[in-house]
């Protein structure tokens, strides 16, 4: 198991993580209250289901998927199988690359294992370019970087401070 960290406030705005952590804090600033304790496993729930879609929707393959989002600690557990460590590594930056998450919990396992990719985090200012430039020393290789985070990134140019992403080796 490793644990990613990102930025909480930067991504894919799925649910309200206002509203989930919240909800959580309730739940732990009052443990015997039976209905905080369910608003916050209701949030937690809507949370773990909007991320499950989203990864579902950008089309990456696993066999027996599961996501729970803990609002306390503003982290994903996710587990499952993937075919190749590309899909893998694209499911963690879903889960992780939503405005809510702090940390992704990698319980994944992969049936082709392979290098890991390196992650980067976007800065202000950057752009492919400027990344595949520090990352491979030329600028022209941002395509690399491109098809390694797609469909998460639909434009090369549609990157935001504090987003992450895989650097292929």
């Amino acid at each position: 198991m490793s644990l990613i960290s990102f930025f909480k406030d930067a991504g894919e705005k799925l649910f309200g993580h206002k509203d989930t952590e919240a909800a959580a804090q309730a739940a732990q600033t009052a443990p015997d209250d039976g209905a905080a304790q369910a608003r916050a496993a209701e949030a937690n729930q809507k949370a773990a289901t909007a991320i499950t879609g989203y990864i579902a929707a950008q089309g990456l393959p696993t066999d027996g998927l599961s996501v729970e989002f803990d609002g306390a600690s503003c982290a994903v557990t996710v587990s499952g199988a993937c075919a190749d460590q590309a899909t893998k590594e694209k499911i963690l930056l879903c889960c992780g690359n939503v405005a809510g998450v702090q940390g992704v919990n990698d319980l994944l396992t992969v049936s082709e294992p392979a290098d890991e990719s390196r992650w980067y985090t976007v800065k202000k200012g950057d752009t492919l370019s400027a990344i595949a430039k520090d990352q491979y020393g030329n600028a022209s290789q941002y395509p690399k970087i491109f098809e390694a985070n797609r469909p998460m990134l639909g434009h090369p140019d549609k990157i935001y401070p504090g987003q992450v992403l895989r650097i292929p080796a």
